[in-house]
């Protein structure tokens, strides 16, 4: 419920600001406050440059879950309203190319489908009836045709084909799946042999018109397992082709990183690898405005998922091919002198920059890269940047902080100005009081530069001393950066009267491509190298951190480092936290799905290379263990299976150390669910209480 509190408008902005807000009527940021932050998302500009319709998500405590509706504002902050208010909720939402309509996906039928509703006024409509959930969508640019992914089985020749499979194994009284080749399961989910496809349908003549399967008797995923979605494919600026990205590799699938490129017909006819040449990853294809080039991101190191993403430029020629295949034509790589690695590209409106995200010393900034010299420019250095979308000269984009979810806001191409468009948590933001955060930097390993951040805890007092929680990434290639998190969120500590500190040690990414590389093979080396010098560092540059109360936690890669941590700094620490982190490296590779991950980072398979399982296994050292430890696992995560988390609280209930195993039946390698995100933080910081502050 919002608060009721004095308001005056904000120039330039969508939404009411707080005028005035009492000390009093603040308290120290929960995660209750996390959870009644709206969350803005999936932003996209109208084809004339003027409106913005996004995703709105808010937290329903007594259902819950959480809901997402469809709102629409002007790009200079104005006439922010309410699209759609349905309890199903809505989500991926795309302009109609008159910019009359938007298309978006909801469940309001009893199952999810494309529906249409009118910008200016008019009711929602349906516009598919699929016998199958419409998993994500895209619009083409000439408005003759949207392209949906449905999960489908490769050999089915409709989506009815696969319903009726479904409902006859539905029917079988027996349950047994048998299987004979891997993944037989991914992430959260057993596999049953669907995949993704993508599929293409007409907007104008037959009601409710078959979709054509464009990646007909492919054994592969589009969008991408298990987190792709609709940036996964496109359509060609003349509407007549769609390029998505998947792996077609068959039996090397769950060690494989070779996600290519694939042109296709819109009727199915014709389809076509653009990348061959290129066995490692290729994503994200994005047209230029005049239709002449192709861009998408792509790495140049095979089964390694933390490689470098290098735009490259490829010749369109239309299609079918007007004068030689793509597979032909020479691609250019535009940012090989460039040491980052974006996450998302955009054209800008003539086609002469590329917008581009990428991780950047504890940021995720904004670049703009010239098409022609691949220079790039710096248009937005601070903050959690994502969302970019172009209207007319300006750029929009949304973008967090540690102490502000995700707004909306805009830049000049050329970056000489800029400004906020929403301000729609700035009640929430300003009754929570949050705790002012600074990065610092020290020499790590091998006397290289290393950053972090602290968080300091609400009302700080300089004369006081405060207990440290330090929190520990996970990834390994990852970061703690500039970024409103809603699993790990710094403020949840600095609320409940903790420091928080943040290393991004070695094997981290937006440092350049050589730091992350540095942790191959080395799990346990660096890294902890690097956090044991963060820690001293930050104690001493920040004597109000009370080192002798220090708490550390983790998740995934930061789970096992404090599996590792409690083998080998076991005289440092208060109390540890570990969530969904390994115990036994050699054994968790036979329990995990994605097979490269560990075969690179641990320089092969534990039969040709056991001594790089070996070298920083924690089961090794549980002998030394002697810390409190918390153990939280879910039951749905099939990256770290459940066993780990398990055998790890059975050593230490075994070794007689204060322990606790918080277990979820229904969450994955994330806690998702509003109530057990509750229990989560209430548990997390029920046990550094315990341990540092009685």
């Amino acid at each position: 419920m919002k608060r009721t509190t004095a308001i005056i408008l904000t120039l330039g902005a969508a939404s009411l600001t707080l005028a005035a807000m009492t000390q009093a009527d603040q308290h120290p940021f929960s995660v209750h406050d996390m959870l009644a932050m709206d969350r803005i998302g999936d932003p996209h500009v109208s084809p004339d440059g003027h409106r913005i319709v996004f995703s709105r998500r808010s937290t329903d405590l007594e259902a819950n879950r959480g809901r997402t509706d469809l709102w629409l504002v002007d790009t200079d902050g104005r006439n922010l309203r309410r699209l759609t208010s349905h309890p199903a909720g809505e989500w991926n939402a795309r302009w109609a190319s008159d910019g009359k309509t938007i298309w978006f996906l909801t469940s309001r039928s009893g199952s999810a489908q494309v529906w249409r509703i009118p910008v200016d006024g008019g009711e929602a409509e349906q516009f598919t009836d699929q016998p199958l959930d419409v998993g994500s969508l895209a619009v083409s640019p000439t408005g003759a045709h949207i392209a949906v992914s449905m999960e489908v089985f490769p050999d089915s020749d409709t989506p009815a084909d696969t319903r009726k499979r479904l409902d006859e194994i539905e029917a079988k009284k027996s349950s047994g799946l048998v299987y004979d080749a891997i993944f037989v399961r991914h992430w959260d989910t057993w596999k049953d042999g669907r995949r993704a496809h993508v599929f293409v349908i007409p907007t104008t003549g037959e009601d409710n018109a078959e979709p054509i399967d464009v990646m007909k008797g492919m054994d592969a995923d589009c969008p991408t397992k298990p987190f792709g979605g609709p940036e996964d494919y496109t359509f060609a600026p003349d509407g007549r082709a769609v390029v998505f990205t998947a792996r077609d590799v068959g039996a090397e699938e769950p060690w494989s990183t070779d996600f290519d490129l694939y042109a296709a017909a819109l009727d199915g006819s014709d389809r076509a690898c653009i990348t061959t040449a290129n066995q490692a990853w290729d994503a994200s294809p994005v047209f230029s405005p005049d239709g002449r080039w192709l861009a998408h991101l792509a790495m140049k190191r095979p089964r390694y998922e933390a490689d470098r993403f290098r735009i490259v430029l490829r010749p369109w020629g239309g299609f079918p091919w007007a004068q030689k295949p793509p597979t032909e034509s020479s691609p250019r790589v535009l940012t090989e002198e460039w040491d980052h690695s974006p996450g998302s590209i955009t054209w800008s409106a003539d086609g002469k920059t590329i917008l581009a995200t990428a991780s950047n010393v504890g940021q995720r900034s904004l670049f703009a890269i010239d098409v022609q010299t691949g220079a790039a420019k710096t248009l937005v250095q601070q903050g959690n940047v994502g969302g970019v979308g172009i209207a007319g000269d300006r750029v929009v984009y949304g973008m967090d902080n540690l102490k502000s979810p995700v707004e909306l806001y805009w830049t000049q191409l050329d970056g000489s100005a800029g400004g906020s468009i929403t301000n729609l948590n700035s009640e929430e933001v300003s009754a929570a009081k949050m705790g002012d955060y600074e990065q610092f930097k020290f020499r790590g390993w091998n006397n290289e530069t290393v950053y972090g951040y602290v968080v300091k805890p609400v009302d700080f007092d300089p004369s006081k001393k405060y207990p440290v929680a330090f929190l520990i990434h996970g990834g390994p290639q990852g970061s703690f950066g500039n970024h409103f998190h809603y699993r790990w969120n710094p403020q949840a500590y600095a609320g409940a009267g903790y420091a928080a500190v943040m290393v991004d040690f070695h094997g981290s990414t937006g440092y350049g491509q050589a730091f992350c590389d540095s942790i191959r093979g080395d799990w346990g080396g660096k890294p902890l190298e690097d956090l044991k010098k963060g820690l001293a560092f930050a104690l001493n540059k920040y004597p109000w951190m009370d080192g002798d109360r220090v708490g550390a936690l983790g998740a995934s890669f930061g789970g096992y480092m404090i599996n590792w941590i409690a083998g080998n700094w076991p005289d440092r620490f208060r109390c540890l936290i570990n969530h969904d982190g390994n115990l036994d490296e050699r054994m968790a590779y036979y329990d995990t799905e994605e097979l490269w991950f560990p075969e690179w980072d641990h320089e092969g398979t534990p039969w040709d290379n056991p001594i790089g399982y070996e070298k920083h296994n924690p089961i090794n050292f549980v002998k030394n263990w002697k810390t409190p430890m918390l153990v939280v696992h879910g039951a749905l995560d099939y990256r770290v299976v459940d066993t780990q988390g398990i055998s790890t609280f059975t050593a230490l209930q075994r070794r007689g150390i204060p322990s606790k195993l918080l277990y979820f039946p229904d969450e994955n390698h994330w806690v998702l669910t509003p109530a057990n995100s509750i229990l989560w933080h209430d548990t997390v910081i029920g046990w550094l209480d315990r341990w540092t502050k009685h």
